[in-house]
Formats: C-alpha cells, structure tokens, sequence
C-alpha cells in the first residue's frame, strides 16, 4: 500500500463517521448507565449549570473508530500513531473517571497529565524514528521545494512540546457544545490532503477517520449537547491531530492550522500569568478564550461558529502555504 487516491480517502471518512455515530449512540446509553456524568466546572458561566448531568467520556467513539480500521488495514505506522491516540485518550479517561468520583470537575493534576503524555509522546517519537525512513524524518516544516529539517534531538524535543502542547490546548478548548470536534475538522483534512500527496497512507487514513469520527460525534455533541467527549476525547484527538503532523512533516504548520487550539492555550497562559503578576487583575473576563466571549454575551451557539470559522480560515491559510 504506497498511495491513496482522494476518493479512497473519502471512504475512510465515511467509515469514522459511521463507527463514530453508532458508537456515540451506544456510548450516550450506557455511559448514562453508568452515571458517568459531567459536572459543569465551577468557574464556568453560569449558563453551564444546566450542562450537569449530561453522559460524559463521548470521546470513546474516536478511539473505537481508529481501532476499527486497525482491525482491517496494515500499513507502516498506523499501529505507532494509533498507540499514541489510545494512550493519551487512556489518560483522559482517568482523569474523567477520578473527576466523577470526586464529585467536583477536577480529576488529575495538570502536572500529572502533562508528565503522562510527554512520556507517551516521547514513546511515539522514538519507535516512528527507529522504523524505516518512509516518512519525512527530522522535518519539521515542508513547502514545495522547501524543506525545513533539525537535528535529531532537537526534532525530539519540539516533537514532546508539540504532542503535549496541542493535546493541551485541546483539551482547553473543549469547553462548549461542539467547540473542539468542529474546530479539530479543517486541521486534520489539510494534514489528510499533505500526506496523500507524499504518499503516507497511515497519516492519511487516521487524519480521514478522525474527520469523520468528529463529524459523526457532532451529531450528539452539537448544541445542546446530548454527549460529551470528555478529557477522554480532547486528549486523544490532539494526540492524532498532532501524530499525523508530525508523521506529515509538517509539525510548525500546527501553529497555523491549529491557531484557535493556540488561542484557547495562550489565553490561560496569558490570564493566569497576569492575575500572578497584578494582584487579581485580569486581561479578559474569562478565560479559555471562549468564556470571555460568552461573558461578553455572545450566545454559545455563536461563539462555536466563529470559532470553526476561524479555524477553516487558518486551515486554509495552511494549506495555500504548503500545497
């Protein structure tokens, strides 16, 4: 398996859809069931009091859709970038889990999820690095012509920073009813195009089932929102988000095409260290970027439009850049 016609591409979109779908209907039952449910963060608007109570750890349905395909294609890879989805949405789970049990929308120590996904990432790095050179290795930028390479090490350590960064900032901009799935769709379809053109066909099926897997969750995950994904689907799609970048050899192009994830980081970042630095006072009213918004009385449904907006915009920025 070398290439993969765009039409082929469709088909595995219309298959993470399907198994996406069918899993987030069977998950909203029995996650229900289960009584794993989610309680609206404490700080949040008070319009998200009524989110409480709605079936959480949705995000199950894009890792059941990546080990679907896993169970019916071999290409070099896909079980390394898929290693890297499960484990990292492995970790969210917990953290949902402990969050329920505590009663209270805190589950692990960010410090703890960052050091558990650095060392999955690191993992990662270093078994696709160790594998056969069928992708673009050490590359961490390509445009045409251009190539923009580093050094091993260096190429590991902005591959750490770049994996833990955007499961983050990810996992930051869940926050409202369909925010991150539509947000994460126009990265990964111009990280799905890019790889078909190199040819690399796990990065291409996996970013093409996880479109679809976002599209098919959306249907339960659009406002209002019957299911959500979850720590448990924030962390695992910006593991694959990442994954496939940096299996594309297009790892600086995140920033571009990720810009809203970047947003919705640097916004924490920026509120938090200036609280610090002022003595209580605060750049915007809210942060993750979106609550400051809301506060500003954008209705949600509003705000998570925009948002895809801009993360079509900046996709397509991308791609004009490096097609």
């Amino acid at each position: 398996m070398t290439d993969l016609p765009l039409s082929i591409l469709g088909l595995w979109l219309l298959f993470g859809f399907a198994i996406a779908a069918v899993a987030s209907y069977l998950l909203l039952w029995v996650l229900g069931r289960l009584h794993l449910r989610q309680r609206a963060y404490e700080d949040a608007p008070q319009s998200h009091r009524a989110k409480t109570g709605t079936p959480t750890m949705g995000g199950l349905a894009f890792v059941i859709a990546l080990l679907a395909a896993l169970a019916g294609v071999r290409t070099a890879f896909l079980p390394e970038l898929i290693f890297l989805v499960v484990a990292c949405g492995a970790i969210g789970a917990i953290d949902d889990v402990l969050a329920i049990a505590h009663r209270e929308n805190r589950g692990l120590r960010a410090r703890t999820k960052f050091l558990a996904t650095a060392l999955i990432a690191a993992v990662f790095l270093r078994e696709i690095a160790a594998a056969p050179s069928l992708f673009p290795r050490d590359v961490l930028f390509h445009a045409g012509a251009l190539w923009l390479a580093a050094p091993h090490w260096l190429w590991l350590v902005l591959g750490i920073l770049a994996i833990t960064g955007t499961i983050h900032a990810v996992n930051l901009t869940d926050g409202l009813d369909g925010l991150a799935a539509g947000t994460m769709i126009p990265p990964l379809a111009v990280l799905a195009i890019v790889a078909v053109r190199l040819p690399l066909p796990a990065a291409a099926i996996a970013a093409s089932i996880g479109i679809g897997s976002c599209a098919g969750f959306l249907l339960f995950n659009r406002y209002p929102a019957k299911l959500f994904m979850g720590d448990t689907g924030s962390l695992a799609l910006g593991a694959l988000l990442s994954g496939v970048a940096i299996l594309t050899g297009e790892m600086l192009l995140l920033v571009l095409i990720g810009a809203v994830f970047v947003a919705e980081a640097l916004s924490v970042i920026l509120q938090v260290s200036y609280f610090k630095a002022t003595g209580g006072r605060r750049i915007f009213r809210m942060s993750p970027l979106h609550h400051h918004f809301e506060m500003g009385g954008l209705p949600e449904t509003k705000v998570t439009f925009r948002f895809w907006l801009a993360s079509l915009l900046c996709s397509l920025l991308g791609w004009a850049i490096v097609r």
